[in-house]
């Protein structure tokens, strides 16, 4: 067979859509991204105390645990707080780089997870109204009730 007996079609290229729900293994923002949720920012500013307690409302974790954090140098509940969210998620990381945001980036770190639920709990609710195979449980989000009622609104 001869090459010039088979016409060339022109070649399409698409984009493949790329997923709503974030990479596993890292956050979804950085630490200091505190200005892409200006609302909880401001909340944070004016009250953090409130906004924490809220943030860990939102986990389903008692709301009064941030409060233990004014009793030591290290705070606990904003150390149990990232470590849960990373277990959560299966975010890179460890105890050392907790503590460090804890005690040296307190504020920043509770504007952080909580940018990291809205965004997890947002995506979970896009994949799983794209889903539709009778095989998917939807028992795996269920963890994420709390905070599908108020996607894309604040926390508080």
């Amino acid at each position: 067979m001869d090459m010039d007996s088979f016409p060339l079609l022109p070649l399409t290229l698409r984009a493949q859509p790329e997923s709503m729900v974030p990479k596993r293994g890292e956050w979804t923002t950085g630490l200091c991204d505190w200005w892409q949720d200006m609302g909880d920012c401001c909340c944070a500013l004016w009250c953090l105390p409130v906004f924490a307690c809220k943030t860990t409302s939102a986990v389903g974790a008692c709301p009064c645990l941030p409060l233990l954090d004014c009793i030591s140098c290290v705070p606990p509940a904003s150390l149990a707080m990232r470590a849960s969210v990373r277990e959560l998620y299966s975010i890179e990381g460890g105890v050392l780089s907790d503590c460090f945001y804890g005690c040296c980036c307190y504020p920043l770190s509770w504007l952080q997870i909580s940018r990291e639920l809205k965004s997890r709990a947002a995506g979970a609710a896009n994949t799983n109204s794209r889903i539709s195979s009778p095989s998917f449980s939807t028992h795996s989000w269920n963890r994420f009730t709390t905070l599908s009622n108020s996607q894309g609104a604040h926390l508080i």
